[in-house]
């Protein structure tokens, strides 16, 4: 009698368990949709649309967001890569994957960025957002303008990390819109994105996504992200013979069936865009400055590194670009380049507007400059140091600083021969060296005006230089340079 009566309890429990299994955990591995998109980095053009435009859990993908917004505080000296972060308690207790970072520690930003684009650290991606905006609520305000500026029409971010938030979500074509952007719009910290390791401070982290970059040939980024409401997610991007194809996908099962789907989106990608095409770059958005504080902000002060405080000063005090507007004669050497995929008409094109440059901005020959022409430093012409570029530092005798970055100065000496140089890197080609040398010249006008653009072949690459420059103009121009977080070395005449 007892053994009867326990059957139907035992049978009850298999029962529950069967149902268990085949309800919760498949729930929990294939609830996320499928979405994916494909596009030709270089027109724009989509290749490929499944449910691109439903709206999902974007998981990781959203510090794509998170970096393009630190970029851009970078490149308009809201920071700089070397700034100490400190680290908040509500950055330090986010769930992993994470870097490890403690409460009240401090750590470069660079490391930061490392950390948030290679091992898709949240808590590096919190601090990130902290450093920035004060606050992660006015961060996720920030990114969510500058998604919209961006045409990224149905994103709402709520974090900088990704972690699954009710109302923060994305879609397909978003997240494939972003990573174009970053690929055009920040190609000097695009490489990030193929790391396989990374210098991350604290320790050497590892990219969440070597397995495709090391599987599929030409891939190069961009970003993982994984959370069981997302699913497997994952932007790539992969360039083959001038080509560039970026792929989007939510949902996935596994990383191995995600990136299975991913190559073969890829691969649908290649096959199906021309050859040849020419390049419609994305337009960059205007530069609006700091979001500033919100409802949910103190108003005052953040931290914003060792020993000071970073102010946020709203969005609608900025009316236009802190970057530098060309002066007659610039703009025709910008649209000299046209945007097309050929490395020839390319270099063609870059040997051009180098020559217009140089013929429009060479000073007249020595032989016909009066003496008075180089007249001896006055007080106010001395090199200044570096200086703080939220302090009031504007005489009256000289024009406002246009670079907001950490800007040297204004007018230097002009005593001496120009018989100096800078080295600006040097490069694996030619080609290369050409084109950040023409780069360089048009973000340092002010200090490489009248300098000649000189490629030096080495036996371990070809060297990039300034040359025709006087002592003080070179060291003027490296330390310039190297505020905005460019390598550059003085070459004194006997070099």
């Amino acid at each position: 009698m007892r053994t009867r009566s326990r059957q139907p309890i035992r049978w009850g429990l298999v029962a529950m368990a069967t149902i268990w299994m085949m309800v919760i955990v498949p729930l929990s591995a294939v609830a996320a949709p499928y979405a994916a998109l494909v596009m030709d980095a270089r027109s724009g053009e989509v290749l490929h649309a499944s449910n691109a435009d439903t709206r999902l859990h974007p998981a990781s993908l959203t510090k794509m967001m998170t970096l393009y917004v630190v970029f851009e505080a970078v490149e308009n000296g809201e920071i700089t890569l070397d700034t100490p972060v400190r680290i908040s308690k509500h950055a330090a207790s986010e769930p992993p994957s994470k870097l490890g970072l403690r409460s009240g520690s401090t750590i470069k930003l660079r490391y930061l960025i490392r950390a948030a684009a290679v091992k898709s650290a949240n808590d590096a991606a919190t601090a990130l957002g902290e450093a920035i905006e004060g606050s992660e609520a006015a961060f996720a305000r920030r990114m969510n303008r500058t998604a919209k500026a961006l045409g990224m029409t149905r994103t709402t971010f709520k974090n900088a990390h990704g972690l699954t938030e009710e109302g923060h979500l994305s879609t397909a074509r978003d997240m494939t819109l972003l990573g174009r952007h970053l690929f055009y719009d920040y190609p000097e910290y695009y490489n990030l994105f193929s790391r396989v390791t990374a210098d991350a401070g604290l320790k050497t982290v590892y990219h969440t996504n070597r397995r495709l970059l090391s599987d599929y040939k030409g891939a190069d980024g961009i970003k993982t992200g994984y959370t069981r409401a997302a699913g497997f997610n994952l932007t790539a991007s992969a360039e083959r013979g001038g080509e560039r194809i970026i792929a989007t996908v939510f949902g996935g099962r596994s990383t191995a069936t995600r990136n299975a789907k991913v190559a073969e989106l890829l691969d649908l990608g290649f096959r199906s865009a021309p050859s040849r095409v020419a390049v419609n770059r994305p337009t960059k958005p205007v530069y609006m400055g700091k979001v500033g504080p919100g409802p949910a902000d103190d108003g005052h002060s953040v931290p914003g590194g060792v020993g000071k405080t970073v102010r946020l000063a709203s969005a609608a005090a900025v009316k236009k670009s802190l970057r530098p507007q060309p002066r007659p004669g610039e703009a025709i050497v910008a649209s000299a380049t046209p945007d097309v995929g050929n490395k020839q008409d390319i270099e063609k094109a870059l040997l051009a507007a180098a020559e217009t440059i140089t013929e429009d901005a060479r000073p007249a020959a020595q032989g016909s400059i009066a003496p008075s022409a180089n007249p001896k430093a006055r007080p106010q012409d001395l090199v200044l140091a570096s200086v703080d570029p939220t302090a009031e530092t504007t005489p009256k005798a000289q024009e406002p600083a246009s670079d907001p970055v950490q800007k040297v100065v204004t007018r230097i000496s002009t005593s001496g021969g120009r018989h100096w140089g800078i080295n600006v890197g040097r490069y694996p080609s030619q080609y290369k060296a050409q084109k950040v040398l023409l780069k360089t010249a048009l973000n340092e006008m002010e200090t490489l005006d009248g300098s000649l653009r000189k490629v030096v072949k080495r036996s371990t690459g070809f060297d990039a230089n300034f040359m025709g420059l006087t002592r003080e103009t070179a060291d003027l121009a490296c330390r310039r340079l190297q505020a905005k977080q460019i390598t550059c070395f003085m070459i004194d005449p006997g070099a």
